[in-house]
């Protein structure tokens, strides 16, 4: 049963705040799916809609050229040169999204934003035309045919003013994305406690996560958090069968949740409550297993520290 609540900590009084989530076990799992690897799922629908896009303008040309006579060149042509720029930019997507994921566009700083985005647009454009045009020499060759780029500077201009409106085009999806995603998963913030908490006992570990889910407000207790995953600008936290991103470092989250999550890996954090047992091997590396069945690596360099934690 949803309940509303006035949850009586700092941030949340006096609104209505969900006491669970309840999306369908069948939405959870897809949403388990697309946050464990959101951009995966992104590169695979561009995918989609670059073939269907590309596939479309090479038969709309085909069909132009072919309304008065016979063509120039032919159909397989059209094919390797629409499908050569749609393979450079399946294997630049990766790179251009990792430069977005370490620099997050920002309402601060606009000419700093506008002239990095303009580099990497640049070098963007390079690689596509260099990726390009060594595909559809290579399928010339293997043709018995030879593929002739045109001027370089003049073809390169033509191309670089359809790669920046590619970029821009990518940059926006990728970003609606991201938010439409978070708000449909949910993105958690950490609720601090009251001035009278922090006065008692600064370090005192949150109790309450605040999850943000499309028009609905709930919480979430720190101690109910099995572990942590740093993904980019973000930390997903895995509550059971869910995972809430939260805008932060691993490095950063688990220093304000040092008393009772411990790092276990560069990628890894773990709440010392969710542990059911660790096993180590003879390199010194090992592994976590949670209460919950799943089971996490322990670096060597973590090891003492996590061994440390768990006596005191």
């Amino acid at each position: 049963m949803k309940t509303a609540q006035n949850s009586g900590v700092d941030g949340v009084q006096g609104q209505a705040v969900d006491s669970r989530d309840e999306n369908s076990p069948r939405l959870q799992r897809w949403l388990k799916k697309i946050t464990a690897a959101p951009n995966r799922f992104l590169l695979l629908a561009l995918l989609i809609y670059m073939v269907i896009n590309n596939t479309i303008n090479a038969t709309s040309v085909w069909m132009e050229i072919t309304r008065d006579g016979q063509p120039e060149f032919a159909l397989w042509e059209l094919f390797v040169w629409e499908y050569s720029s749609l393979l450079a930019n399946f294997l630049l997507l990766p790179l251009i999204f990792w430069v977005w994921q370490r620099y997050p566009l920002r309402f601060s700083y606009p000419y700093r934003q506008l002239l990095m985005h303009a580099g990497v647009s640049l070098l963007y454009a390079i690689g596509h035309v260099s990726l390009m045009v060594a595909m559809r020499e290579g399928v010339y060759s293997l043709a018995g045919g030879n593929y002739d780029f045109g001027p370089v500077l003049r073809e390169f201009f033509y191309e670089y003013r359809k790669d920046v409106w590619g970029y821009v085009f990518f940059l926006l999806v990728f970003n609606i994305y991201h938010r439409v995603l978070s708000r449909i998963a949910g993105e958690a913030n950490i609720i601090a406690n009251s001035e009278a908490e922090e006065v008692t006992a600064p370090s005192a570990l949150p109790e309450h996560l605040l999850v943000k889910k499309l028009d609905k407000e709930f919480l979430v207790k720190i101690n109910e958090v099995d572990w942590l995953e740093a993904s980019g600008n973000y930390v997903n936290l895995y509550v059971g069968e869910r995972i809430y991103p939260l805008r932060s470092t691993l490095s950063q989250l688990t220093t304000k949740l040092n008393s009772q999550f411990t790092r276990i890996h560069r990628s890894h954090a773990v709440n010392h409550k969710a542990i059911e047992h660790i096993q180590y091997s003879s390199s010194g590396d090992g592994e976590v297993t949670l209460k919950s069945g799943v089971t996490l690596p322990v670096s060597r360099r973590y090891k003492d520290q996590l061994k440390h934690k768990l006596s005191v």
